[in-house]
C-alpha cells in the first residue's frame, strides 16, 4: 500500500479536467446526432414557376399583407436544395422584393412562391 501511495504522491500528475475532454456525455452525442440529421435533411425542389405567376402571387401577398412560403433557386455546398422560408413581402424595388429584416431578393432567384 505504501508503494501505491508513494506513486500517487510523487510520480502521478493529475491533469485535472484535461482527461475528460475526449469523452462526450450521452445527452451531448444525442444532440449532435440530431443536429447532423437536421443538416442532412433533403428538401425537394418545387416546380419552377413562371415570372408572371411569381409576380402575381407576390403582388397579392403584398396587397393583402399575407405570409408567403418562398423557395429560391439556390443549393448548398452539397448541391441540395436549401429549405423554404416563410416571410412577409414588405415592398419592392425594380426587379427585387423586400422581405422581413430588409432582405432583398431578386425575382430571378425565386423558384416557387405560394400564399399561406
Amino acid at each position: 500500500m505504501t508503494m501505491v501511495n508513494n506513486f500517487f504522491e510523487h510520480d502521478y500528475h493529475d491533469r485535472g479536467m484535461m482527461k475528460w475532454q475526449g469523452f462526450y456525455l450521452s445527452d451531448h452525442t444525442a444532440a449532435l446526432h440530431k443536429q447532423m440529421a437536421k443538416k442532412q435533411r433533403h428538401y425537394q425542389p418545387q416546380p419552377q414557376q413562371t415570372l408572371a405567376t411569381i409576380t402575381n402571387i407576390l403582388a397579392l401577398a403584398y396587397q393583402r399583407h399575407r405570409l408567403i412560403k418562398l423557395q429560391l433557386n439556390q443549393v448548398d455546398i452539397n448541391d441540395s436544395q436549401i429549405p423554404d422560408f416563410t416571410t412577409h413581402v414588405l415592398g419592392y424595388h425594380a426587379n427585387r422584393i423586400v422581405l422581413d429584416h430588409q432582405q432583398l431578393v431578386l425575382l430571378d432567384e425565386i423558384r416557387h412562391v405560394e400564399l399561406i
